[in-house]
């Protein structure tokens, strides 16, 4: 190979390198270019490698379906429900009695899902009606941490912050669908 040709192609895989590290760190539930707040970044970035997207199927605001672990998105996409977003949330993402016998992981793997929906209609400034259950998947599995006897220690994650998330991100919901919310956060074994 000629001293030119093979100099050329070193700065090829050189340039293109940076490139393709942009790429594959990409989440591919990240669709758009809106610079993320810090802890959705953060979150990705704890997600991603859970996270597996179907490009052929389009949930919220054209964000793919994604999936974590077997679980869809799509099988549990509150917005198409007849339902409000908290009653879905409640319906769907109820624990059992006693709240130590739940799932921690199947609530992990719903809840990653979310996050990753969330993600993905941030990348380009979607609107964002998936907080009250997103917030109320969170509050549930802190709630089940808890009972397991492995509270989180972040402000952020613990019950009561999460019980002000879902009831300041719902302030169209029914003071009953609020109350039970409520009710649930005293229920931590």
């Amino acid at each position: 190979m000629r001293p030119f040709t093979l100099l050329a192609l070193s700065a090829t895989a050189v340039l293109s390198a940076p490139l393709m590290a942009e790429r594959q760190a990409k989440a591919c539930f990240v669709i758009g270019s809106e610079t993320l707040p810090a802890e959705v970044a953060t979150v990705v970035t704890q997600i991603q490698s859970r996270i597996t997207c179907d490009t052929s199927k389009k949930t919220l605001s054209g964000v793919p379906d994604v999936s974590s672990g077997g679980v869809s998105f799509s099988s549990i996409n509150f917005a198409t429900s007849p339902q409000s977003a908290l009653a879905f949330a409640l319906s769907e993402f109820a624990t059992p009695s006693p709240l130590k016998n739940a799932n921690l992981a199947t609530f992990q793997k719903q809840l990653d899902v979310y996050l990753a929906t969330e993600a993905g209609i941030r990348s380009f400034g979607g609107g964002l009606a998936i907080k009250v259950p997103k917030f109320f998947l969170q509050f549930q599995v802190s709630r089940i941490q808890t009972a397991q006897g492995n509270p989180p220690k972040a402000a952020g994650l613990q019950v009561d912050h999460l019980l002000e998330k879902v009831l300041k991100n719902a302030p169209r919901e029914s003071q009953a669908l609020k109350d039970q919310v409520t009710a649930l956060a005293k229920v931590l074994a």
